[in-house]
């Protein structure tokens, strides 16, 4: 079962998962705004998005990252779609993305690239971990349309 969930769009803006009721969702958790990866995902995901609208799914970027560095990031590569701050790392927890990496000999809790699609009625549909960029939005468009 799909943990509920709010999404910190901007401090005075918030999305619930009861909200987006009839509608797919597209959570797609990333480690950093303007890093390589990152940004290659984002504007993969940004490519599809008229055919994400079509398949009645929303798409939102999720990341640790603050609001406005999301800001930035959002409006540098012209993304269409809403972009998470999760600074507190609870939807992070709640969708188990975090987990040790090693960055430089040191140990730290790093998000994993995954991604989840939601259907309408609010149930998991399928999960992704992992995440290799190249072809992951389009395989995640294809698992939408299928719905």
């Amino acid at each position: 079962m799909t943990p509920e969930y709010s999404l910190m769009i901007a401090p005075d803006k918030i999305i619930t998962s009861q909200d987006l009721r009839g509608k797919n969702v597209v959570l797609y958790f990333y480690p950093k705004d303007n890093t390589p990866g990152c940004t290659s995902e984002s504007k993969d995901f940004a490519k599809l998005y008229s055919e994400f609208q079509q398949a009645n799914t929303e798409v939102f970027g999720i990341s640790r990252d603050s609001f406005k560095s999301h800001a930035n990031f959002k409006a540098k590569y012209e993304l269409p779609f809403d972009l998470v701050s999760d600074q507190d790392e609870s939807l992070c927890k709640s969708f188990d993305v975090l987990w040790p990496k090693n960055m430089f000999g040191k140990i730290i809790n790093g998000i994993v690239r995954s991604t989840f699609l939601i259907d309408s009625q609010g149930k998991m549909h399928q999960e992704w971990r992992k995440v290799s960029v190249s072809g992951h939005a389009a395989a995640v468009l294809k698992a939408a349309q299928d719905l």
